[in-house]
C-alpha cells in the first residue's frame, strides 16, 4: 500500500474511532446552581440571605481569592455570616466532580 493511502486509510479510522467516542455533557454551571439551591441565598445582583454574586465576584477578585477558594468554600459546610448579621453553615454542593465545581466557581466569580 502506498504511503498515501495508508496516511488516508488512517485518517479515516482515527476520524471514525473520534466519531464513535461519546461526547461528553457540556456543564452548564447556572443549572448547577440552581439545582443546589443557591439561587435561595443569592441573587447575580441583589443580596438576598447571602451575598450577591456580584459583591462575591469584587470581594474574590479584590482579595485576589480563584476558583480554588470558591471552590473550597462551596464544599466545606462553613459557617457564614449572613446580610443580616446571623451566622449558619453554609450548604454543600451536591456534586463531587472537579470539573463541574469548578465550571461553578469559574460562573459565579464571572458575575
Amino acid at each position: 500500500m502506498s504511503q498515501l493511502k495508508t496516511s488516508s486509510f488512517l485518517i479515516a479510522l482515527v476520524s471514525g474511532l473520534l466519531l464513535a467516542l461519546p461526547v461528553s455533557a457540556e456543564i452548564d454551571p447556572e443549572a448547577v446552581f440552581k439545582e443546589n439551591d443557591c439561587h435561595k441565598c443569592h441573587h447575580a445582583t441583589k443580596a438576598k440571605k447571602g451575598p450577591s454574586l456580584a459583591k462575591i465576584s469584587t470581594r474574590y477578585k479584590e482579595k485576589n481569592l480563584d476558583e480554588k477558594e470558591a471552590i473550597k468554600h462551596m464544599t466545606s459546610g462553613n459557617k457564614v455570616k449572613l446580610e443580616d448579621g446571623s451566622e449558619e453553615k453554609h450548604k454543600i454542593i451536591e456534586t463531587k466532580d472537579t470539573a463541574v465545581q469548578m465550571a461553578v466557581a469559574k460562573w459565579i466569580l464571572n458575575r
